[in-house]
């Protein structure tokens, strides 16, 4: 008799040994804690021919950006392959086979689809509102959770997930009250869904609500941090807050501590804490050789697999002064434009043109930085992450304009970034410097 989920989808090959241990994986995944990999590959010691499990153990791997962590995703999905599976399960291998070749939009459509079939398959819709998270696609992240959550009641194994994620698509569409509302109810069902904290974070973030944001992260750090994989991410929302008000010596202890204290290699990690440095870096804080630590882990993640980590790895390599480095990174990054996969794009259209922008604001060329990131600015989604993410690259620009000391440009950026963040002690001294430059 085949073994059926809480939902009652078909679990192939699975028996209730394999089943627990795959649903803890589950479990873990939704709320980003414990070791959801260990979990898996329990399910799979257990039942061999599980199908479900070699696919989510991918997915996994499919999703860290890292070429190490894709070679074992197309592991996973050749060890699926061959394997007894339902229609259903056979599009999570087909979109897994697209994930770890790639395509990141193919496995996207896949994943659609399957939600669309199968609304309350919760895999389906957290892995693809990861790729969405990853290919920066605003409206999926939005939509994708938003179609299937009238399936949903509130009694269901991992509801409050289903609302973090909708939480976070609607912040990324700007639905900043409702997002808020979302992420809240998530977090008050489940104190350590860190993709829920993390949500209602972003929304702060975009409304420079700067003390609310650091009330909300401090209020409760053990629900978000306890055994989370999440929580460097969540740690670098608190320090974002922190940055903004000026208070620079609280985003240095929170990087010493629980941001990079203890050194990581894994790409997202680091992403975070090269995303931190270098906004200090362009307010022209001195971070001393915390960058040469960072910068010699860059080089084991594998540039040329994920152009948004290219761009942070080309932080690190500037501000630790690494010239053979940032050579490489480059010259890996031309090669990976002439590839087929997805990345290809993302590389071509915002990932090159930046990482160069970030060479030349290094080597003072700020002219240069402000010629190559003005293109990009509007397109910059394709390359994935979030708002708040991506709005580096909007600092960079205005950082660049300012001290290239194009007047006309400078006040434009600044104006903009004004009107759009008029609560944000950081656009009131872009504005000051700006006027500042007029005056000389």
């Amino acid at each position: 008799m085949a073994v059926r989920d809480a939902f009652g989808l078909t679990l192939s090959g699975a028996s209730e040994a394999g089943f627990t241990p795959y649903s803890q994986a589950v479990r873990e995944l939704q709320c980003f804690i414990g070791d959801p990999v260990a979990s898996v590959d329990r399910a799979i010691a257990a039942d061999p021919g599980f199908v479900m499990a070699h696919v989510f153990k991918g997915y996994l791997f499919g999703l860290a950006t890292e070429r190490e962590a894709t070679a074992v995703a197309k592991a996973c999905h050749e060890a699926a392959l061959p394997l007894a599976a339902t229609a259903r399960e056979q599009a999570h291998v087909a979109a897994l086979g697209h994930l770890a070749a790639g395509r990141w939009h193919e496995a996207s459509r896949l994943l659609e689809d399957i939600a669309i079939d199968f609304p309350l398959d919760a895999v389906a819709l957290q892995t693809g509102h990861q790729v969405d998270f990853f290919t920066g696609n605003a409206r999926m992240l939005r939509d994708r959770i938003g179609r299937a959550l009238p399936s949903w009641q509130k009694d269901m194994p991992g509801y409050h997930a289903i609302l973090g994620m909708q939480a976070f698509g609607l912040e990324e569409m700007g639905d900043y009250a409702q997002a808020e509302k979302f992420g809240r109810t998530a977090v008050a069902i489940e104190p350590r869904d860190g993709w829920g904290q993390h949500a209602v974070a972003h929304v702060m973030e975009m409304q420079s609500r700067q003390r609310d944001g650091i009330a909300w992260m401090r209020a409760n750090p053990e629900a978000w941090t306890k055994d989370s994989f999440l929580q460097v991410h969540n740690w670098w929302h608190l320090a974002l807050f922190h940055y903004d008000l000026g208070e620079t010596g609280e985003v240095l202890d929170l990087y010493d501590g629980p941001i990079y204290g203890t050194p990581s290699t894994m790409a997202l990690n680091m992403v975070d804490a090269s995303a931190i440095l270098w906004r200090l870096h362009l307010g022209g804080v001195d971070v001393g050789d915390r960058w040469i630590a960072l910068a010699a882990n860059w080089p084991k993640v594998g540039a040329g697999n994920y152009a948004f980590n290219d761009a942070h790895a080309m932080m690190a390599f500037v501000g630790a002064g690494l010239e053979a480095p940032a050579k490489t990174l480059l010259e890996t990054q031309r090669e990976a434009m002439r590839g087929s996969d997805d990345n290809a794009a993302f590389t071509r259209d915002v990932g090159h043109p930046l990482t160069l922008a970030i060479k030349a604001f290094g080597e003072g060329n700020y002219n240069e930085a402000v010629r190559l990131i003005r293109p990009i600015r509007s397109i910059a989604h394709r390359f994935g992450g979030s708002h708040a993410q991506r709005d580096v690259i909007d600092l960079t620009l205005i950082e660049a304009a300012l001290r290239a000391g194009g007047t006309a440009v400078a006040k434009a950026l600044t104006a903009e970034r004004q009107m759009a963040r008029p609560d944000s002690p950081l656009s009131a001294l872009f504005s000051r410097r700006a006027a500042d430059l007029s005056e000389n």
